[in-house]
């Protein structure tokens, strides 16, 4: 099934699933074949809506354990036990596929394999490490403003991978450098009035 299935089809198996909560191996588990390019899909979304703390930080750290095995040239996705066993509420993933997916089959309509340099061995360390730039901002973003644009661009480079549409990546780049300029201004402002305040 998931070896055809589009990215918006897999997510909605995902939001569909039995209980109040899903733990991360059984998100894994629906993702199969495609774990990595979808996990990164995935782990975007929440940050696309205003989201209160700690789940900015939470994606982000998870997302760079994901960039580091993607950088390293793994070709599945490996998650500590410990972390298998958590779990998240299935409204919550709920909420925020039915809010990307009617945009996800927008641009599934228009994606379609091209720039295939995405795609080598050697591609696709070089975004394991884009993507572990797009993590640690993400996990120092500012809330809405900055966690925003960063958690669109981690999707469309995720759903770039999936398709094996490198525009689409290359958009997701775009909206990320601005997402990660945003919060470099941000941090910046704030050890400045830290610095400021002890009159260092």
């Amino acid at each position: 099934m998931y070896s055809s299935a589009r990215t918006s089809d897999v997510l909605t198996v995902l939001a569909s699933q039995e209980g109040d909560r899903l733990t991360v191996g059984e998100i894994v588990a629906v993702l199969r074949d495609r774990a990595f390019a979808l996990l990164v899909v995935l782990l975007g979304l929440p940050n696309c809506l205003p989201m209160p703390p700690p789940i900015p930080l939470i994606c982000g750290l998870l997302l760079m354990l994901v960039a580091a095995q993607i950088a390293a040239g793994m070709s599945a996705p490996w998650l500590p036990r410990m972390l298998l066993g958590r779990s998240i509420a299935r409204s919550d993933v709920e909420r925020a596929v039915n809010r990307a997916v009617p945009l996800l089959r927008r641009l599934e309509r228009w994606s379609r394999p091209r720039m295939s340099v995405f795609e080598s061995a050697l591609g696709m360390r070089g975004m394991g490490l884009i993507l572990l730039t797009l993590a640690m901002a993400l996990i120092v973003a500012a809330p809405v403003v900055g966690q925003i644009p960063l958690g669109l661009a981690v999707c469309l480079v995720g759903l770039g991978l999936v398709e094996r549409d490198g525009v689409v990546v290359l958009v997701g780049l775009g909206i990320g450098a601005l997402g990660v300029a945003l919060n470099a201004g941000f941090v910046y402002a704030i050890v400045a009035g830290i610095m400021s305040l002890f009159h260092l």
